[in-house]
This record gives C-alpha cells, structure tokens and sequence, in this order.
C-alpha cells in the first residue's frame, strides 16, 4: 500500500517522538509540530495525507486545529488522539471532519490498522484519479456516478477492468442504488462504445410484450402484430443490452434468453429465421436470484450464465461519505432547472440529512433534494424544506445518546464472536482472522484489546 506523509501533531515531546520513530520504521514520513499553530504553518506549507492530532493541548486544542485543517485542505485524512475518549468527544470529531479518533495510552497495533486504512484509501483515490484521467483522454466520463467512499471506488475500479471483456455482468443492488448508471459507464469504457447501449425493464411489461420487446415479431405473430417489429437483441447489435429486474423473467422468457447466450442466436416471435447478434449482457436484479433459483422461480443455468462476473452496488446507508457530494450535485442540477439561486443546506438540515438511512437510497436522496430546492424560500436549504417527520428528527438527535449503550453491545457481541472463531478453528490465528472476515493484524488487536490469549 501507498506509504503516507503524516504530520504529528503532539505537545508531549517523548510521546511524539515515540509516535515519529515508530511511524518511520513503517516506512512512512512523518513531520511533528507541538502545537496548534505549527500544525496549521506545516499544512499550509506542504502535502500530508494524513494528521495524528492530539485534541488536549495548550493553546488552541485539537476541534479548533481540525476545523483549520479541513478548511486548508478538506482532503487530509485527520485522526483524533485523545485521553478524553468520550463518545461525545468522538462525534463530535467525526462531524468536524476526522475519519476516526484513538485513545491514550496508545496501542500500535490499533494505530497500525487507522494507517492502513487511510493508506489504502489513499491508493484507491489515486488510481481512481488515474482511471478519471484514462476516461477523459478517451471522451468518457463517469462524472454522473458521484462518489467519495471507498465501497463505491472499488466498485468503479472494477467496472473500468471488466468493460473491455465480452463476459456478462449481473449487477445486484437495492432498488434506487444506481445499477443502470453503472451499466452505461461499463457499456462507455468498452469496446462497443459507439454501438448504442439500450435498456430494458423486464418488470414493465407483460410476458408476452416482453418477448416482443426483446426478440421481435413477425408480421401477424399474434392479434395486433400488423407488421414486423426488430427487437432489442437486434437493435443492439455489436453494442449492449441492458435487462433491469432480470428476476422478473417468466420461464418461457428465460428459456429464450438462454439459448441467446449459449448460441448467440434466436428467432423473432412467430418466425422461423435464425437470427445472430453480436450484444454484450449486463442484467440488474434487487432480488436475491440465488434465493430465487432454490424457490425455483428462476433457472440455475440462466444463473450461471449470467452471473460470469457480480458487481454489488452498496445501499446509501453503508457509504455516507458519498452523501456531501451527492447533495452539492442535485443542490446545483436543481437549482439551475429552477432558476433559483441555493447557496447550500444549512448545518442543521446538513446534519439530519447525513442521519437519515434512505431505504430509497441515492434516488429518494435526489427526490428529497429536488422538493427541497423547489419549495425552498431562501437561499439556504432549511430543516423545514425537508420532508422529514418530528419524530425522525426527534430520533436522529437522540442518535448520540444511544452511542455508548451501543458500543457496548456491541463490544461484548464482537468478544463473543471473536471467542467461538478461536475455539472453532484450533486457536488458529489465520483461520479465525478468515472465518470472521477481518484480517490477522485486526485480530491480534482485539485479542489484546479483549484480554483473550494472543
């Protein structure tokens, strides 16, 4: 992973000097500053990646600094070192911009993993810049997919690696999550780029229509067929075809759309011409098709043949940092179709909208958005713009509170699990680190962290 340039930011001299030595033996630069205002000259002055800031110190301490910091340069990952570790503390932090905070006295191992993440994001940005840079020179952009989080650039990572291939690509996700927008960027940053890319929802028309839709008819295949019709095989031809709601397929239709795909070949309704098309699948399901396959409502070869490469695109909820980019892009799509001029969202509205978990994910966050600029008065987004109820409001401000019962249950379920991993796998550090889905250095922490045998 990309090795970092990381400020210290620490008044206690023999504990910065401690967290330098150990940090450069890791392989990383490191730059120290005793106080707040050195911290501030130092990232005025150069690059960092990252900033270990202790919150308790003379002068201006940490919330004061990170805020700077943010404002000098949003992009620097800030995390928060603090004896004080109180939930509040932590929020607080976290709204201010820290991606994450630690507690004194430090342990390595912990400090260790908040490294490696920022490392790994860090690399992730850069070959997604690289990736933006190769889309630009080819007179692509992804520009529409807006995103900030890790989950949804790995996601992009791929979708750039498999476009060039010929496999079929089932992409799983919530409703509202954006499965056709990642289809038409695969589709731009493949090799039938300047063939047309079209869509079809499966869900829209009944089984009969559907069969037309997709393979054609011939004249007087059925009551009202008063002329031959292409279908979208043939429309798409040496381009891609993209089936939204593919679990919605009746079983005479997935019969056909197998054959397709074993043979490259199929016959429009009432003919009896073999027909060959040179079209690329990319299907998108909000169903669990596995689950369907096992109910027998869908083909398990039709599976397979679909499902050559998975791409799941992550609910809202599980990447908000996305949500600030997100709401600044409808904020400005919006208030342009309208004519209106919106500043922004106020800290209030900001706050509840970073909250709430949109079960409609990026499409009810854009719907929200829209009602928001339209009714809006002024030339900020208010709490009263939003249509959020009382009582969520009420919910969302109780969030805090609810924190450290939470931590709690969830520290003592994670020392359970971590315990019967152990036991299942022999004390076998490897294969309990596997079978929890963490890695080795993770689990070596919270061994330690739980007092259980390392």
């Amino acid at each position: 992973m990309k090795k970092l340039n990381i400020l210290v930011v620490e008044d206690g001299r023999s504990q910065r000097e401690t967290l330098r030595d150990f940090l450069i033996k890791e392989g990383h630069t490191v730059s120290e500053a005793e106080n707040g205002m050195q911290a501030i000259q130092s990232v005025l002055k150069g690059h960092f990646d990252m900033v270990l800031l202790d919150y308790k110190m003379p002068g201006m301490d940490g919330m004061q600094v990170l805020q700077e910091i943010k404002r000098i340069n949003p992009e620097i990952d800030v995390v928060i070192i603090t004896a004080y570790g109180t939930i509040e503390t932590a929020v607080d932090a976290m709204k201010a911009g820290a991606i994450d905070y630690i507690t004194k006295p430090l342990e390595f191992e912990e400090l260790l993993i908040l490294v490696d993440r920022v490392s790994e994001r860090r690399t992730l940005i850069r070959e997604n810049e690289i990736m933006r840079q190769e889309l630009g020179a080819r007179g692509v952009t992804s520009d529409r997919i807006i995103f900030r989080s890790p989950k949804m650039g790995a996601l992009i990572n791929i979708a750039g690696r498999v476009a060039a291939s010929r496999a079929t690509i089932l992409l799983q996700g919530e409703s509202g999550t954006g499965k056709e927008l990642l289809a038409r960027l695969i589709h731009n940053l493949s090799p039938r780029s300047a063939k047309p890319i079209i869509a079809v929802n499966c869900s829209a028309l009944h089984e009969n229509l559907l069969e037309s839709e997709l393979f054609g008819h011939e004249k007087g295949a059925f009551t009202g067929a008063s002329a031959r019709r292409i279908g979208r095989f043939e429309e798409a031809d040496g381009g891609t075809l993209f089936l939204d709601e593919i679990g919605e397929l009746s079983a005479a239709v997935q019969v056909k759309l197998l054959r397709f795909l074993q043979e490259r070949e199929f016959q429009r309704v009432g003919g009896n011409q073999t027909i060959r098309s040179d079209v690329r699948i990319i299907s998108a399901t909000n169903h669990d098709l596995e689950t369907r396959v096992k109910e027998g409502l869908f083909r398990e070869d039709l599976f397979y043949r679909l499902n050559v490469v998975t791409m799941e695109i992550p609910p809202l909820r599980e990447r908000k940092e996305d949500i600030p980019a997100l709401i600044d892009h409808f904020l400005k799509r919006y208030a342009e179709e309208n004519g209106k001029e919106i500043e922004g969202v106020s800290s209030e509205a900001h706050d509840l909208l970073l909250k709430y978990d949109y079960p409609g994910n990026v499409r009810e966050l854009e719907n929200i958005i829209e009602r928001a600029v339209v009714i809006c008065r002024d030339a900020v987004v208010s709490i009263e713009d939003l249509p959020f109820s009382e009582d969520m409001f009420d919910a969302a401000s109780s969030h805090r509170e609810d924190e450290g019962l939470l931590r709690g249950s969830v520290e003592e379920l994670e020392r359970k699990l971590i315990v019967e991993a152990m036991e299942k796998t022999g004390d076998h550090q490897t294969k309990a680190a596997e079978l929890l889905g963490i890695s080795e250095r993770m689990l070596r922490y919270k061994l330690k962290k739980y007092g259980l045998k390392v």
